[in-house]
């Protein structure tokens, strides 16, 4: 997966979270039965998305004009993160301009749907509920939160992983394999401190990147909660809250956190480096190490994370993207066609994940080999099903809410008064959810 789009996808809203609600789209007729849905094997559709999936979309059109020669198919990579400000402004503007298939984050997903009533067409008149039961869990409550419209169709899924130097945890005699919950992960990281010098993990700390707390997102969804609940009101004050602050504090004061600032750049360089034992990352990253770091084939390692408390989760989706289809557009039904094309057939799942390692919500696309072939540079494991395995595990849906932007800014100002200035989690934790409530009106969880 291309770079810069992962610390955008973290970034919340937006221009979506500072603009006000605007009423009907030009498209708010745009389900099947509301005069834009046209023919299903016939139309000129355009298809908006960026770098590395735009390339995968674009590959598969010849294959798809093999069974449907009357639709003709532009992609457009229209790069991250210009394309949030593209979508945003069309959505503004009554679908003006807009694509009529739109590739989307998941933290974009529940601004644009409550924030442009009618401007991404209901996909279920049109067959997207006979898919229903086809992607991971949690994802179709993501796309369909209130079990009626369906908003778009899941394409990425991506698990909460825990690649490792496994030569570190080697030379400071700790078996990675036994550390069941981050507890134990802290005692084992002052071990490798001891032994090796090298940090146990690394995060942003001044918060000079919106993506600065994807740790601590990351320790929260491992106990099935987040920022908002899901009827809408704020969790950042929460017990599940506090114990992920409190963890993260621990393993600062013990001094087993390096600094991060900088974003992805410090992070890049802290991989080179070797500064850090542990990459608390999703599926996507493995590609990112094999690429920045080829010659340590073998010092690596794959698992899914320790969990947060004695026998908690280790499995949690912590980021997803979708395919949506513009309620403006005037071939819906054709831009269904393809969309339908390129998410529910394991075979475009599969091209596309050869060629990108983009990880498909697609269950039955885990079927191919290709996700169960040892992986020599993590030390012969297998990769796919260690993340298959996590995507296998009940999950409940996240509830992104049209103010994850305003909570994310709240959120990493928390986690920079723990890590520079010592703060204690419940109380930042605390005054954040209160002023998470005043800015947005949503009723503050006690």
């Amino acid at each position: 997966m291309e770079l810069n789009r992962r610390s955008v996808l973290r970034m919340g809203g937006g221009l979506a979270a500072a603009l006000p609600v605007l009423t009907a789209c030009s498209g708010s007729g745009g389900d099947a039965g509301g005069g834009h849905a046209g023919e299903r094997g016939k139309g000129d559709i355009t298809v908006w998305s960026w770098q590395g999936p735009a390339a995968e979309l674009k590959a598969l059109v010849p294959e798809f004009n093999k069974q449907f020669p009357d639709i003709r198919v532009t992609v457009e990579d229209i790069g991250n993160p210009a394309i949030w400000d593209k979508i945003t402004t069309a959505l503004a503007a009554g679908g003006q301009g807009l694509a009529d298939v739109l590739h989307i984050g998941v933290d974009y997903l529940p601004g644009y749907v409550e924030k442009f009533p009618g401007g991404l067409a209901d996909l279920g008149p049109l067959g997207a509920t006979a898919h229903k039961d086809a992607f991971a869990q949690g994802l179709w409550a993501t796309v369909s939160p209130d079990g009626k419209r369906v908003n778009a169709l899941p394409w990425e899924a991506n698990s909460a992983g825990f690649y490792y130097r496994a030569d570190l945890f080697e030379r400071a005699g700790v078996d990675v394999a036994a550390l069941a919950t981050w507890d134990e992960t802290i005692e084992a990281g002052k071990r490798v401190k001891a032994r090796t010098g090298a940090h146990l993990l690394g995060i942003d700390k001044p918060a000079s990147q919106p993506d600065a707390a994807n740790f601590f997102q990351m320790l929260l969804q491992l106990q099935g909660a987040f920022y908002f609940a899901l009827d809408g009101t704020i969790t950042l004050g929460s017990p599940e809250a506090v114990r992920a602050m409190t963890l993260i504090k621990t393993m600062n004061d013990a001094g087993l956190v390096s600094d991060l600032a900088g974003g992805w750049n410090a992070l890049m360089s802290s991989l080179k480096k070797g500064t850090n034992a542990v990459q608390p990352l999703p599926t996507w990253f493995g590609g990112i190490i094999e690429e920045q770091v080829p010659g340590e084939a073998g010092k690596w390692g794959v698992r899914l994370p320790p969990a947060v408390r004695p026998g908690g989760p280790t499995a949690a989706t912590v980021n997803s993207t979708h395919l949506a289809v513009a309620g403006s557009s005037r071939h819906q039904a054709a831009a269904w066609t393809f969309v339908e094309y390129v998410l529910t057939r394991p075979a475009s799942q599969v091209r596309i994940y050869r060629g990108k390692g983009i990880a498909p919500a697609l269950m039955k696309a885990y079927d191919d080999p290709v996700f169960h072939a040892p992986s020599p540079f993590f030390g012969g494991r297998k990769k796919g099903e260690v993340f298959l395995a996590a995507l296998r595990a009940p999950q409940s849906a996240t509830n992104y809410t049209a103010d994850y932007a305003r909570a994310l800014k709240l959120v990493t100002d928390a986690q920079t008064k723990v890590l520079l200035k010592g703060a204690e989690p419940a109380e930042v934790l605390g005054e954040a959810a209160d002023r998470l409530g005043e800015q947005t009106g949503r009723k503050v969880r006690s």
